[in-house]
């Protein structure tokens, strides 16, 4: 339903926050994943800037950086990697993967992690002037696989898509998506409902 139907039919009822929350489960499932029941319910933010982005995991932050991160919203280590495991979807711009291509950890070299075969096809990627490519890993996200604190969890769903003991990762995915939604929740006067989604204060 177009933004101003749905607006018309439910004036001043569903925040964009809530269209949020439900179009990132939707096009989950749009993609071949599982689906999740989505409370509802939330307000919208009553300023919106750049700047108070400033607390979310960055691209090249170690892992120690990330758990700090997600652990001062209340989210665990695990429901981190569950949900950087969302970048499996979708494409990354070439600023976040061209350092793990050309100058890794300043070295003038690509990340030694990278499989020698695939580099040269991501390089083609990113260097003939493209500002997005699929099939490339985001240093943060590479980390999770080398740090031994978060290997033993991407190792869990390892073992589950292989048959193995594990966890399901849609169903852990649909879970922590949850939890996430329910961080710093806007209730009653401490928000609005805009019936401009793009609206900035």
């Amino acid at each position: 339903m177009h933004l101003s139907k749905l607006e018309s039919a439910c004036p001043g009822v569903v925040s964009c926050a809530d269209i949020l929350a439900l179009a990132a489960r939707d096009s989950v499932v749009l993609t071949g994943g599982r689906s999740w029941q989505v409370p509802l319910g939330r307000r919208d933010g009553l300023v919106s800037k750049a700047s108070d982005t400033a607390n979310l995991p960055a691209f090249n932050d170690p892992i120690s950086a990330q758990i700090k991160k997600f652990a001062d919203k209340g989210l665990n280590t695990e429901d981190m990697v569950i949900l950087v495991g969302g970048h499996t979807i979708g494409t990354a711009a070439c600023a976040f993967i061209g350092v793990r291509l050309y100058n890794f950890n300043n070295t003038n070299r690509p990340d030694p992690d990278i499989n020698p075969a695939f580099l040269p096809k991501l390089r083609a990627l990113c260097h003939n002037g493209g500002d997005r490519m699929e099939g490339g890993v985001i240093e943060s996200d590479a980390k999770l696989w080398s740090d031994p604190t978060t290997q033993k969890f991407v190792q869990q769903f390892l073992g589950y898509n292989k048959g193995l003991h594990g966890l399901d990762f849609g169903v852990e995915f649909g879970k922590a998506m949850v939890r996430l939604g329910n961080v710093e929740v806007k209730t009653g006067k401490q928000g609005e409902i805009r019936k401009v989604c793009t609206a900035t204060s």
